[in-house]
């Protein structure tokens, strides 16, 4: 199995930023990378391209962290189309302190909404449904939040609801932009 057929956590992606002498968390180019496939289908060198100039390289140091890369193009494009709704952000994950973790949510939302502002002007967003549009508002106050908070239990519901909060905007985005992706079963049938 090559590596753009692994599974990529955020650990795995802040390695190749540390390769490339980058200290920056990959959660804002996740943010990034998630509504430019919503709103744009970013090709795959597009998006290399991205991030190396975001690392501050030309190219990526070697094939390994160019397929680490990509395969973290294609992992977020499968998620995000697959029937099972399974997305999710790439967020520092319960290894790192709430605090990190929250940080990491507030930087995906900053990079997200970037790029929601930078391509969806107001004719797009007209088509948007009424939820999509409350979700991406409640994003953009997301971007505000105080990342400093204390490991607690309360704390850590917290952030998980938004976190889940930021995930299903982002899903509602893609399937809005994309009619039919993912093939989710439709059923006349009452639920009881």
């Amino acid at each position: 199995m090559s590596l753009i057929d692994e599974r990529q956590d955020f650990s795995d992606i802040a390695d190749v930023f540390l390769l490339h002498g980058s200290m920056q968390s990959p959660a804002f180019l996740d943010g990034r990378l998630c509504a430019l496939l919503a709103l744009r289908d970013i090709e795959a060198q597009t998006w290399l391209e991205e991030v190396c100039l975001s690392l501050g390289v030309d190219q990526p140091r070697d094939p390994a962290s160019a397929e680490r890369l990509l395969g973290w193009r294609r992992q977020t494009l499968e998620a995000l189309s697959a029937s099972d709704m399974n997305y999710a952000p790439l967020l520092p994950d319960e290894l790192f302190s709430l605090a990190e973790q929250a940080q990491g949510l507030k930087e995906w939302t900053l990079g997200f909404m970037e790029v929601v502002d930078e391509v969806a002007d107001d004719a797009q967003r007209k088509h948007w449904s009424q939820t999509l549009r409350e979700a991406v508002e409640d994003l953009a106050g997301l971007g505000q939040i105080d990342a400093d908070i204390d490991d607690s239990p309360e704390n850590e519901n917290d952030l998980f609801a938004l976190t889940e909060h930021a995930r299903m905007a982002a899903m509602l985005l893609y399937t809005e932009q994309h009619p039919g992706q993912p093939q989710v079963e439709q059923t006349d049938t009452p639920v009881h």
